[in-house]
């Protein structure tokens, strides 16, 4: 049914995702498929990184510890842009068709205000990507 995951991930707030990793996980188990874990950053130093090959070096690390845990095959994409929170969406889009993955799996928050103005990350994402796109809630306490 489905050839390749792809789950947007910020590695500053993994503890966020819990729930979306694990619905990537058990997805690529069950279908026997690989996941690829996409996150973007800057070129320039930041809180989780000094350059985009040390950021790059920690996403691929992320993508072992999950496919290890998880037993799944896994892979890491860094995307690099000058203004992450401008091009996230164009930058997902761009590595979910670079990448060939017909699904996308990624967590969501609970919807605000702002949403019914401006719409969220995955919503755009579903709006543009021609594929299927999941998006997954932490559960609420």
């Amino acid at each position: 049914m489905f050839c390749h995951i792809l789950a947007p991930v910020d590695l500053a707030h993994v503890d966020r995702l819990t729930r979306a990793l694990e619905v990537a996980a058990d997805l690529a188990r069950h279908y026997d498929i690989g996941v690829t874990y996409v996150a973007v950053t800057t070129p320039q130093p930041g809180p989780l990184a000094h350059s985009p090959e040390e950021f790059a070096g920690k996403l691929r690390a992320f993508a072992e510890e999950q496919a290890a845990k998880h037993g799944h095959r896994a892979d890491a994409k860094t995307v690099v842009s000058h203004d992450p929170a401008v091009d996230l969406d164009h930058a997902i889009r761009e590595a979910r068709k670079d990448l060939n993955a017909d699904l996308v799996v990624m967590g969501s928050h609970m919807p605000n205000l702002g949403d019914y103005v401006w719409p969220s990350h995955g919503g755009k994402l579903a709006l543009h990507a021609h594929a299927s796109i999941m998006l997954v809630r932490e559960h609420e306490d």
